[in-house]
């Protein structure tokens, strides 16, 4: 029973994590990345709040002092408001199939700061996956004409590689402490409104969005942030945390699918090559980890 339904539960983590690139790009038609943030925050925020309640782990939050919440405050401002701000901006100005196959490079940079952070040793085994990766990354931005630098999509790639090395390190900061995994991601959601709002009223404007924006909007902080968090930890909670671990590797290629459905656009043969080269790298990685 508990394996089948981590697979229900891994399924939606996939569904929902899968749509970021493709909403994402809608919502920016008529937003810029600080003002879709702010609405991605404020109901991530309130979604892991009821889910909090629901939980009953009220009482966890009256545990924390003011150096958690200086914790709290640094890892909101790296994992959630950096991350997608730089992600929003780099689907604001190339491809979304493009960027969000870069920006999935993060696991690679998991190992990295890990390395740095954690004291990890580095072996020939990491160095090769990260090789790996980049082979791959190589191959996306220069949709296969590979000694013609031309046709690269420079700010999107380099914002969708920055966002990747925030995520990365954000994920091995949150291995170092060992917070309860809901409250603190309210915290960190509830930072990056705080950030967000701050960065909207000083270089833009609270915007007044449409019905259309709206469901788009709930369905990109409450589905594919707050329950894609949490499904997800039920998900490694009831089944084989390496086994899911793999399948979330068909995200990229779910994303692909929404991206040629909702966008229209065009999924080059080079980048879909070049994707399953970087989640060899990271396939190979995270099954060397574990006989390490």
């Amino acid at each position: 029973m508990f394996n089948k339904i981590s697979y229900l539960y891994i399924s939606l983590t996939v569904l929902f994590w899968g749509s970021t690139a493709a909403v994402g790009k809608l919502l920016l038609t008529n937003l810029n990345n600080f003002q879709l943030l702010f609405f991605i925050s404020l109901f991530g925020t309130i979604s892991l709040f009821i889910i909090v309640l629901i939980q009953k782990k009220i009482e966890i939050i009256k545990t924390y002092n003011l150096r958690n919440y200086c914790y709290f405050a640094l890892m909101g401002f790296i994992g959630v408001f950096l991350y997608h701000a730089l992600l929003f901006a780099g689907l604001s100005v190339a491809p979304a199939s493009e960027v969000f196959i870069v920006n999935y490079t993060w696991p690679i940079w998991v190992v990295v700061f890990a390395v740095i952070i954690m004291k990890e040793k580095l072996n020939i085994n990491k160095i090769l996956a990260i090789i790996i990766c980049f082979i791959g990354v190589y191959v996306v931005v220069t949709h296969g004409d590979f000694f013609n630098f031309s046709g690269i999509n420079i700010n999107g790639d380099l914002f969708a590689l920055a966002g990747a090395i925030s995520y990365g390190l954000f994920s091995v900061m949150g291995q170092r402490y060992n917070y309860e995994v809901f409250t603190s991601m309210m915290f960190y959601f509830g930072f990056s409104f705080i950030y967000t709002l701050i960065f909207t009223v000083a270089f833009s404007t609270i915007p007044i969005v449409t019905s259309y924006e709206i469901i788009g909007l709930i369905w990109m902080g409450v589905f594919a942030t707050g329950l894609a968090f949490a499904v997800w930890f039920l998900a490694i909670k009831h089944g084989d945390i390496i086994e899911m671990s793999n399948i979330v590797f068909i995200t990229p290629f779910i994303s692909l699918i929404y991206i040629y459905f909702l966008l229209g656009e065009e999924i080059l043969l080079f980048s879909v090559i070049g994707l399953i080269i970087i989640i060899l790298g990271i396939f190979l990685n995270n099954n060397w980890r574990k006989h390490d």
